[in-house]
């Protein structure tokens, strides 16, 4: 079912909102995220559209400070330009991003006028976004889904570490079967990257990760966006470095719009496996232009969770966060990230 966008005072006569007091006028914007409640987002593990879609654009204007949902989309984004919307979709639909916070966001931005040609639903590898229901979501709003690996490498943008390190090439690889001495050593774009889409939105879910802590917006555009990125995975030092600098390439970084992390269910063991076993259900989503700054309240909350449920800890990557604050992508301080709170209840 379409859900029919308003102005976001309209929302206010069905939705009762309980805000955090006002951050302090001092306080870097960057570092800004609003964090929305809906204890009626999830039952049975099963997001709720109609509410998912009141979250998304109560989100969004408080984020913008924009008096209407059509409004705080045109400030992010013009009719012009081609979205890629990015998820981790290995997982699946239940605790990978969820196809019903997509939903809401592509009704937004149809509504602010963008054609839904111009809308691209993206992760790695096809069969996974298929897996999850995304190109069933495509095909029911006419927008489009693709796998960066499938749309193909771009030759003349890539990532190449100053140390150069060599990587075991698999078919997928542009420079898969070369035998010249710098194959292996390059990271290739994804033509979708490069060449398709002009701008972004990062829609992560809460889901932890061993090597990085979070498949949060970090890792999971920037890992997705590239090929040969074994090399990285294996080595603690080697992922600490090369997430961060692949994300800050122009083409990648400075097209990020908005960055939305996927709170509804958080899973704190398992990965890119499906385990609600091993999740809690919080009812929230996290909106923010900070990348690093809902990935460090992600990690901060899998912390939480696993010593409230007495599962085994582990020491997340911190050092990702900090080498992504050297290069200003973003507040890797948690006492300098303010956060408002704002509480949904549907009203009698």
């Amino acid at each position: 079912m379409f859900f029919r966008l308003a102005a976001a005072g309209v929302f206010c006569l069905a939705i009762l909102q309980v805000r955090a007091a006002e951050p302090p006028s001092n306080l870097n914007a960057h570092a800004q995220v609003v964090s929305v409640e809906n204890r009626g987002a999830i039952t049975d593990f099963q997001a709720s559209d109609a509410v998912v879609q009141t979250m998304v654009d109560c989100g969004l204007t408080n984020l913008t400070g924009k008096a209407t949902v059509a409004e705080a989309w045109r400030s992010l984004v013009s009719p012009q330009e081609i979205i890629g919307l990015k998820v981790f979709s290995e997982p699946g639909m239940l605790t990978g991003t969820r196809p019903a916070v997509v939903a809401a966001v592509i009704r937004g931005l149809l509504a602010a006028g963008l054609p839904p040609t111009n809308i691209i639903i993206w992760d790695k590898h096809d069969a996974d976004l298929r897996t999850a229901g995304y190109f069933r979501l495509a095909a029911k709003l006419g927008v489009r889904a693709g796998g960066s690996m499938e749309a193909g490498y771009d030759p003349e943008n890539f990532y190449r570490p100053d140390t150069a390190i060599i990587g075991n090439l698999i078919w997928s690889d542009l420079e898969f079967g070369k035998t010249n001495a710098d194959a292996g050593r390059r990271s290739f774009f994804s033509k979708l990257v490069s060449r398709q889409m002009t701008k972004i939105i990062s829609i992560a879910p809460l889901l932890n990760q061993e090597d990085a802590g979070v498949c949060g917006h970090l890792y999971g555009l920037a890992l997705g966006s590239v090929d040969n990125t074994r090399r990285f995975e294996t080595d603690s030092f080697r992922l600490a470095n090369a997430v961060p600098e692949i994300y800050a390439r122009p083409l990648l970084g400075d097209r990020v719009v908005l960055n939305i992390t996927d709170a509804l269910i958080g899973q704190y063991e398992g990965g890119a496996r499906s385990l609600l076993h091993y999740s809690c259900v919080l009812n929230q989503l996290w909106f923010s232009h900070d990348p690093v700054a809902l990935d460090m309240l992600s990690i901060k909350e899998l912390d939480s969770e696993r010593r409230t449920f007495d599962a085994p800890q582990f020491r997340p990557n911190l050092e990702l966060y900090s080498n992504a604050h050297l290069l200003q992508l973003g507040e890797n301080d948690l006492t300098k990230i303010h956060v408002e709170k704002i509480h949904q209840a549907v009203a009698p």
